[in-house]
């Protein structure tokens, strides 16, 4: 692929027989009500369709994992009737796959050590309080590989845009609005992104559900895939979970863990936050029987255009910040 001229990505979408989704949590603590909300989506989704509904422990990011954390997101999901369709995809055993990509991707010349540390970025930005966007520093510097080092990859001229089927259109410049991003940081680990981008494709699937806050994730991993040669899938982006102040439902900022005592009630509580208009008569049946019910009355463009909801249920919602995706850390 030549550096030369505007590399538009819109994706080649892969055209599978069958709906293929999954819900891919991050092992560093018990799931949250935002993330059981993100979890009965994507589970709704995928099985409206008739589709498969796969599970995958994003456990790349080897420092933030906390122990147990997987065992406890796996009972948590089975209490709720969520069960997935297939084997669980623990990320950390996808190392080979990833260095295939990273071996892909430096063979067609796409890919450069860098050295430059946050501290370095954050200056060159000036603030270290928006997403800080690669000023090209090490692009065309010889920098050693033996030396301490991560690997970004060149985005020239990438234009990127997607139609979400909740948040519509969206278009980004990638060199402009994230410049060369990381793929291998600096301690050795795969970037998120990466990862992403290989798991789904080698597990087929056709449409990530997610949250509102990974939106700006759609540009890197896009332009990833074209860079590969993968294909593209659908996007979904669920508005998120928000507490009275705004401030998103996770375990950065301490949301409590899903409690196991009522699974009921809490399903019940995450249709109606869903926008889906539970009857009251089922509120007290077995998970599964409520999951019956919302399989069948599933509608996901009751949630068209909503970027966050209220967990307390009130009608206002304006969310306190929105995830700063860049490349420099991930």
């Amino acid at each position: 692929m030549s550096l030369s001229g505007n590399l538009i990505v819109s994706g080649t979408k892969v055209s599978p027989e069958h709906y293929r989704g999954r819900f891919a949590p991050s092992p560093t603590g018990p799931l949250h009500l935002g993330s059981m909300f993100t979890a009965v989506a994507s589970y709704l989704q995928a099985k409206s369709k008739q589709g498969r509904w796969l599970l995958r422990i994003d456990d790349v990011d080897t420092p933030r994992v906390s122990s147990g954390a997987s065992d406890s997101i796996m009972r948590t999901l089975e209490l709720f009737a969520l069960h997935w369709d297939e084997d669980v995809f623990m990320q950390s055993q996808g190392t080979d796959a990833y260095n295939k990509a990273l071996s892909r991707l430096d063979e067609d010349g796409w890919i450069y050590p860098c050295s430059c540390s946050r501290k370095d970025l954050a200056s060159s930005n000036g603030l270290e309080t928006v997403r800080m966007v690669y000023p090209g520093t090490c692009r065309k510097v010889n920098r050693s590989r033996h030396q301490p080092h991560a690997l970004r990859v060149i985005t020239h001229d990438a234009l990127v845009s997607v139609d979400d089927k909740l948040q519509g259109h969206h278009r980004w410049d990638v060199e402009r609005e994230f410049g060369d991003f990381i793929v291998f940081r600096r301690d050795k680990i795969v970037s998120y992104h990466l990862a992403t981008v290989i798991d789904d494709w080698r597990s087929g699937i056709t449409e990530v559900v997610r949250g509102v806050d990974l939106l700006d994730s759609v540009p890197i991993q896009m332009y990833l895939q074209s860079l590969l040669g993968l294909p593209n899938h659908d996007y979904l982006h669920l508005p998120v979970l928000v507490d009275r102040k705004g401030i998103k439902l996770s375990k950065q900022n301490l949301a409590e863990a899903v409690s196991h005592r009522d699974p009921s009630s809490t399903l019940f509580k995450i249709l109606l936050l869903l926008n889906q208009s539970p009857p009251a008569d089922i509120k007290r049946t077995p998970p599964g029987e409520i999951l019956a019910w919302a399989i069948q009355a599933w509608d996901v463009s009751k949630l068209s255009g909503l970027d966050c909801i209220n967990e307390a249920g009130e009608d206002s919602c304006v969310p306190a910040s929105r995830k700063i995706v860049d490349g420099n850390s991930y």
